[in-house]
């Protein structure tokens, strides 16, 4: 899959991903390969991914996640690494 992670300033992240775990508005969700499309805002909390290198994780401040067709696109008001 890949992941883009984006703020108003930057890109913070962009690569491919096994898995990624989001801090949901509703409670905390995980999103795997071949995931079915969804929209969520997002709540303070830690955002946690795999990649080739190992498991990476920040703390994002809000915001909004997107999946569709292995393609995940976080739009955050701020990160913090």
């Amino acid at each position: 899959m890949h992941l883009e992670i984006v703020t108003p300033d930057k890109k913070v992240f962009q690569g491919e991903v096994t898995e990624a775990s989001f801090p949901g508005a509703g409670g905390a969700f995980q999103v795997l390969n071949n995931h079915a499309p969804i929209v969520s805002a997002l709540a303070k909390g830690t955002v946690s991914f795999t990649t080739a290198e190992g498991k990476q994780s920040m703390v994002v401040d809000g915001g909004v996640v997107e999946v569709k067709d292995n393609v995940i696109v976080l739009l955050a008001e701020k990160v913090e690494a």
